[in-house]
């Protein structure tokens, strides 16, 4: 090919307007920063994030989130992980004392990040929702456990070994869930690699089908309906007044993460509560929703609203202290 001849850019891959995320299953050896920058490049989207770091030697569901589901990123994070993890102990230790430890470690722990880990080393409290004995194998263990996002494994082993005064360590894992989407969903990136080889020939059903709707994660959360009238609004960065409320489909306490949805069910944006559900079916006036994530664009609806404007600083005029995410 002469230096004069043009490569034809390749034409966009179909990703649905409103975002999608799309379940990796990552392989043992690249960083989870290094699989998200590969999904980047081969669908060809600008913008593409991951939920939940896995280390290079884990392997396991990586959720991304493409284009405008990235702002869902938040949400993603506060659901529970599932992992399947081999710890071997570094000395005996009788069953019946293996199955007490593992009981006794259900439930809030302290964790204090690894010297080796990204983020301040902390202690913080974390809850381990399921710690099962699955098999044994002299001094290995294979566990399944369910904890919340940000638990470090590796320290739970080292913990449990410490329990047992006998030390232990993890050394394999693998996580096998992220909230709603599981290894079931999942995809290897030669498999993806494949979908978008056929998407370019015209062919992009197994592609689209692999990605995940972002009601998926949405629509788990307690939704408040507002009124056509307060949309614009709120897509202009205001936050919604009890004059803009419709209905309500789950019950909230104040403070709880909820979702702004049109009658027509389609998102508006992520909001917190500042009344609970209960308090707001009974006002009339007043701010109840602190809208700090909008995804709907302005101008889709009609510009006439209960709803607040924004003040010179883009938060509220007369938000209350700490409001505005």
């Amino acid at each position: 090919m002469s230096g004069s001849e043009v490569v034809p850019a390749r034409r966009p891959l179909p990703l649905p307007p409103e975002g999608a995320f799309l379940v990796v299953d990552k392989p043992r050896g690249p960083s989870s920063h290094q699989v998200t920058a590969w999904v980047r490049d081969l669908l060809r989207v600008d913008r593409a994030g991951h939920a939940g770091t896995l280390d290079p030697g884990v392997s396991g569901v990586l959720v991304m989130s493409l284009g405008k589901a990235l702002r869902l990123l938040p949400l993603l994070l506060t659901f529970p992980k599932r992992y399947i993890t081999v710890v071997t102990l570094h000395g005996p230790a009788p069953p019946a004392s293996v199955e007490r430890v593992l009981k006794e470690f259900q439930g809030p722990i302290y964790q204090t990040p690894p010297v080796r880990s990204a983020v301040r080393r902390e202690r913080r409290v974390r809850t381990i929702h399921r710690l099962t004995l699955i098999e044994r194998s002299g001094r290995e263990l294979l566990l399944e456990v369910q904890a919340d996002s940000g638990t470090y494994i590796r320290t739970l082993a080292v913990d449990l070994g410490e329990a047992l005064g006998c030390g232990a360590n993890m050394t394999e894992l693998r996580r096998i869930s992220t909230g709603p989407f599981s290894e079931k969903e999942a995809v290897s990136l030669a498999t993806l690699a494949d979908m978008v080889a056929r998407a370019d020939e015209g062919n992009p059903e197994d592609l689209m089908r692999a990605f995940q709707s972002p009601r998926t994660v949405w629509g788990r959360f307690p939704q408040v309906v507002v009124k056509d009238s307060a949309v614009d609004a709120l897509a202009h960065g205001a936050d919604l007044a009890a004059q803009g409320v419709l209905k309500l489909t789950h019950d909230f306490p104040a403070h709880a993460t909820v979702i702004l949805v049109t009658r027509k069910e389609e998102l508006v944006g992520l909001g917190e509560s500042l009344v609970s559900s209960e308090e707001l079916s009974h006002r009339r006036s007043g701010w109840v929703v602190d809208a700090h994530q909008v995804l709907m664009e302005p101008g889709r609806y009609p510009a006439r609203s209960p709803a607040r404007p924004p003040g010179p600083s883009g938060l509220p005029v007369g938000s209350p202290p700490g409001s505005g995410g």
